[in-house]
């Protein structure tokens, strides 16, 4: 993987680059969707590739490791083939599912002991073992296993979550740098930050990730219950410390307006479950803010969906069909509601990316941000 900085916005820290893998090419900044089990709910990639614009998705060790499985995942060549998807995709570690499991986990330095969702069965993640399954799995960037603290979280606890989430990182670097990919292609190790909201935790954390010297790293443990302020003094100390050179992708983050303010702390990559699972509730978000479908005073309303942004199903459908559809529980809501969300959020980055590049992101971000915040 390669990382080039195209350019710096010279009001904010937001930043334009580019991310070479050898399944293409990410322009940053960048929205993932996320496609847990190997499919990003409702979407084909079809769908993914050429509506939505999509440059790179996500999928989860935790999930996919318990279904299909690796034997599975490994006989079709790995995550790519099996689903069909050709651009990069990015794999989280499967932490954060199993440590939100907190009723049938173990957490102890060698690892953590978890049951499963589906049958109860009993399985062990380790450092190393959680890098050999990212291996199978076959992304192109594979996350370290960390653990990702609650919130609130008292300061004892972070701070030796904290401190045996860098002892795992090490564990995880040895594991990876001693082993290859499966399918002939290069796989990166992206580090993750923790440290909960406490600043000096935070600098810590930051500093020992930035002497790994991966070629990229992450930010984890944001956006888990903490007020928004909180979130971004968090990010902005950490995209201070972490090298200028490298991606900077902060998990699990966020609204549009969170996205935003983030791209104008130095982030350049995000990811958030937010878009398909708000769609599916009748929530869709646009250019001029955001709206409930399911409202009366959409039943009536022609106009498509938004079609500032573009693309088919933005433009094709109207408000009204779309509230139909899902006042009626019809299958195709969700598919389009997924979609058109999942379509916003790539426009809104890519907008982003054109602003930063002319120089003029910081009063457009400011502009936008209090669209997007808006209820319609």
């Amino acid at each position: 993987m390669k990382f080039t900085l195209e350019y710096s916005d010279p009001k904010s820290k937001a930043r334009a680059g580019v991310v070479k893998t050898d399944h293409g090419d990410i322009q940053t900044p960048i929205f993932m969707p996320v496609g847990t089990a190997g499919s990003v709910k409702a979407v084909h990639q079809r769908e993914l590739d050429q509506d939505i614009k999509a440059q790179i998705i996500l999928g989860n060790t935790y999930h996919l490791y318990l279904r299909p499985g690796l034997d599975v995942l490994e006989k079709a060549g790995g995550l790519h083939k099996f689903n069909g998807w050709g651009k990069p995709i990015l794999t989280d570690s499967g932490g954060y599912q199993v440590f939100s499991l907190s009723g049938t986990r173990k957490i102890k330095e060698d690892g953590v002991m978890f049951k499963s969702h589906i049958d109860g069965s009993k399985h062990h993640f380790t450092p190393e073992n959680v890098m050999d399954i990212q291996r199978t799995i076959g992304a192109d960037i594979i996350m370290a296993f960390d653990e990702c603290t609650p919130y609130p979280c008292e300061y004892g606890y972070a701070r030796n979550s904290m401190e045996m989430t860098h002892r795992w990182l090490t564990r995880c670097i040895d594991r990876f740098d001693a082993t290859e990919g499966k399918y002939g292609y290069h796989q990166t190790l992206f580090p993750i930050v923790q440290g909960s909201v406490y600043k000096d935790l935070r600098k810590q954390s930051a500093e020992f990730i930035a002497s790994t010297n991966q070629q990229g790293n992450a930010i984890g443990g944001l956006s888990v219950g903490e007020p928004a302020e909180m979130m971004y003094e968090m990010t902005e100390l950490v995209t201070d410390i972490l090298p200028h050179d490298k991606p900077r992708y902060l998990m699990g983050v966020g609204t549009p307006a969170n996205i935003l303010e983030c791209i104008a702390l130095g982030v350049d990559m995000f990811d958030c479950v937010m878009p398909t699972r708000n769609a599916r509730n009748g929530m869709l978000f646009t250019s001029e803010g955001f709206i409930n479908i399911r409202n009366e005073k959409w039943k009536d309303d022609f106009s498509g969906i938004d079609p500032a942004i573009g693309g088919y199903v933005s433009t094709f459908y109207s408000k009204a069909y779309l509230r139909h559809l899902t006042i009626s529980k019809e299958i195709l809501a969700a598919q389009i509601a997924s979609i058109h969300n999942l379509s916003f959020y790539l426009w809104l980055v890519g907008q982003a990316r054109e602003h930063i590049l002319a120089g003029d992101f910081a009063v457009w971000k400011d502009q936008m941000v209090k669209k997007v915040s808006t209820r319609l």
